[in-house]
């Protein structure tokens, strides 16, 4: 299964936000599309993502204030993005070593989704799920 065959099942939406606004806001868009990160894309290019994990690890941690600290300020900008074409194993071998749980899909430097470690894993599930099912139809000599 490919990133794209992933895309065309969960959808295409992409959730962002300008780098220039407050954590806080952009934790309200996070809320508000129950998503565990955004994009930070400007002028359709994509400049970063912001996560739960950035905001526990350099807000809270830090003891600042969402409402005076800007995305700018903590959002990643060392990007680790996929192609469509990209397959599940290659996803999940940068989720693991990388330890990332997000993966914007950019093609030709547009941005065409987002793929988190949920969607892989629940992919990944739903293939071995009918590898047994063709298995068990094999062996008990029933077609499916």
């Amino acid at each position: 299964m490919t990133v794209n065959q992933i895309l065309s099942i969960k959808g295409k939406d992409v959730h962002s936000i300008v780098s220039t606004i407050t954590v806080y806001d952009a934790l309200k868009v996070m809320g508000e599309k129950n998503v565990g990160a955004v994009l930070v894309i400007e002028d359709s290019l994509l400049k970063g993502i912001l996560s739960e994990r950035d905001y526990a690890r350099k807000i809270v941690l830090k003891n600042k204030a969402s409402k005076d600290t800007f995305v700018h300020e903590i959002m990643e900008t060392d990007l680790i993005t996929v192609k469509p074409t990209d397959d599940l194993d290659f996803c999940m071998g940068i989720m693991s070593t990388r330890r990332v749980r997000h993966l914007p899909v950019v093609e030709n430097n547009a941005v065409l989704g987002v793929i988190s470690i949920g969607d892989v894993v629940k992919s990944i599930i739903e293939i071995q799920k009918e590898t047994i099912q063709h298995l068990d139809s094999y062996i008990s000599g029933t077609k499916s």
